[in-house]
This record gives C-alpha cells, structure tokens and sequence, in this order.
C-alpha cells in the first residue's frame, strides 16, 4: 500500500511538472523569437554605420563645393587688390571670414560627431537591456529542458504505475 501512495504522489508531482513543460515550451519559443530579434538588431547597426558614412561624405562634398567656390572668389579678390588700396582691405577680411569657417566647421563637425555617439550611445543602451532579456530567457529554457526530461521520466513512471495496479 505504501508503494501505492508513493507511485500516486509521484504521478501528482508528474502532472505538476507536464504543465511546466507546456509552460517552458512557451518560454522557449519566446527565446527562438529573442534570437530573431538580435540577428535583426545586429543588421539594424551595420545600416545605421552605412548610413552615418554615406551622410559624413554627402556633407563633404558639400563643404568641398563650397570651398571652391570661395577659393575662387579669393582668388578674384587678391587680384584686384593689386590694383587697389580698398580691395586689399577686402582680402584682409576675407581671409579672416576663412579662418572664421574653418573654425565654424570644424565645431560643425564635432556637433554632427558628438550627436551620432549620443544616438549609438542610446542604441546599445537599449541593446543591451533586449541582450539581458534575452539571456534570461535562453537560461530559463535551457531550465525547461531538464524540467521537460523529468515530466518525460515522470510519464513513464505513471505508465509503469498503471501498468503494476492492473496487474
């Protein structure tokens, strides 16, 4: 009698440890789905990376454009001044507005640099925060899995347990 009521609390604890199971399947495919999500944040980044070099060369050419054009107006400016005392005036100014935007753009350059860390920053903070979640989800299924192999083994024994009070 007593090798009864152990088999029956056995077969209790087995019907405990199926429902479990169901629920660390769920888990489990909440985990193959985080797996998803981390090959697509991994795609996400190297976009982002293209992106922020195909905007650093468009704002390069940009400047260089600009650059030419102010080159050849110096240069007009310097001409003339050889012919006048007031042009000359005129190049000495210009000359300070140059060095005046090359300062303005390299403080341009550094913003754009600063803002583009501050978004990464931002990203991978939430990265990280998804890297945590999921980590926790891959070590609860790697749980579910041995708690699945013992509702099996419970299983058997229900059936063995079955078997020994027909006989």
């Amino acid at each position: 009698m007593t090798h009864c009521n152990t088999l029956q609390h056995t077969v209790a604890h087995c019907n405990t440890l199926q429902y479990t199971a169901t629920h660390c399947n769920t888990l489990q495919h909440t985990a193959s789905r985080c797996s998803t999500l981390q090959h697509t944040a991994t795609h996400c980044n190297t976009l982002q990376h293209t992106a922020t070099l195909c905007i650093t060369l468009q704002r390069t050419a940009t400047r260089y454009n600009t650059l030419q054009h102010i080159t050849t107006h110096c240069i007009t400016l310097q001409h003339t001044a050889s012919h006048c005392h007031t042009l000359q005036h005129a190049t000495t100014h210009c000359n300070t507005m140059q060095h005046t935007a090359t300062h303005c753009n390299a403080l341009q350059h550094a913003t754009t640099h600063c803002n583009t860390l501050q978004d990464i920053a931002t990203h991978c903070n939430t990265l990280q925060h998804t890297a945590t979640y999921c980590y926790t989800l891959q070590h609860t299924a790697s749980h579910c899995n041995t708690l699945h192999h013992i509702a099996t083994h419970c299983n058997t024994l229900q059936h063995t347990a079955t078997h020994s009070k027909t006989l």
